[in-house]
């Protein structure tokens, strides 16, 4: 089954970025984790985020210009949103959900050096 994800890809990171954080910290984590687990996942660091976040960069472009996704995201498996992400076939959406699944790990407790797959 082929689904129309631009709707997600079209979607400004900056406007989902708030509610990662905010998914965190009522967990009682942090945004500095966020950070660091988008830091991990995409090889952005703090001013490359930064620049993307006041540019209002959506998805599609956002994982397109990472500068290197991290090879070790294959690890990330489970169901997010009712998918398993070592099934999504679209690599995009695959990311987008790999990044989803490690804040909600987050969200859930989990040990950073879990989520970052070490």
């Amino acid at each position: 089954m082929k689904t129309d994800n631009t709707r997600v890809y079209k979607m400004s990171f900056a406007g989902v970025y708030p509610h990662y954080i905010t998914k965190a910290e009522k967990k009682g984590r942090t945004k500095a984790e966020v950070d660091e687990i988008i830091f991990w996942l995409t090889g952005y660091n703090a001013q490359t985020l930064q620049e993307h976040l006041d540019h209002k960069t959506n998805f599609e472009d956002f994982f397109g210009q990472a500068p290197q996704i991290n090879p070790n995201a294959s690890k990330i498996t489970g169901v997010i949103c009712g998918y398993r992400v070592e099934e999504i076939e679209d690599t995009l959406m695959r990311q987008i959900r790999y990044l989803d699944k490690m804040i909600d790990e987050l969200a859930k407790g989990k040990a950073m050096e879990k989520i970052l797959r070490k």
